[in-house]
């Protein structure tokens, strides 16, 4: 592995992924059944909603809406990282900053093994 100065990276030994790469589809699996649920309880999803609703009705089923949206919007993030981190291990990245080309601390990779870049890199993003 080569950072991007040409200076060599140590990688994560492929024994010590397996379980990490079980450990996210098994995330993967969780969120999208969070999704499912999350749009099952959105009013929206109640074709009958319509029928004869009262002002206060309308209005609770507008903000049940919003938070459903809001909350899927998180999920689909969390996927979005989740499946990041499978191909970076798919290609031999993982645990290597997409940003910098530093390895990520192990602490950081065992906290949160989504994750995909080096935790100074992400302070510079925020």
């Amino acid at each position: 592995m080569v950072q991007k100065n040409n200076q060599p990276v140590a990688s994560i030994p492929s024994r010590l992924l397996l379980p990490i790469k079980t450990f996210l589809e098994s995330e993967i699996i969780k969120w999208k059944r969070t999704e499912k649920d999350i749009k099952k309880s959105d009013p929206f999803s109640d074709t009958n909603r319509l029928m004869q609703n009262s002002v206060e009705q309308d209005v609770d089923e507008q903000v049940g809406h919003f938070e459903s949206e809001v909350k899927v919007s998180f999920v689909k993030k969390q996927l979005v990282q989740l499946r990041k981190a499978l191909t970076m291990i798919k290609v031999g990245k993982y645990g290597i900053c997409e940003k910098c080309g530093k390895m990520i601390d192990t602490d950081r990779l065992a906290v949160k093994p989504e994750v995909t870049i080096c935790i100074n890199c992400a302070v510079d993003r925020e």
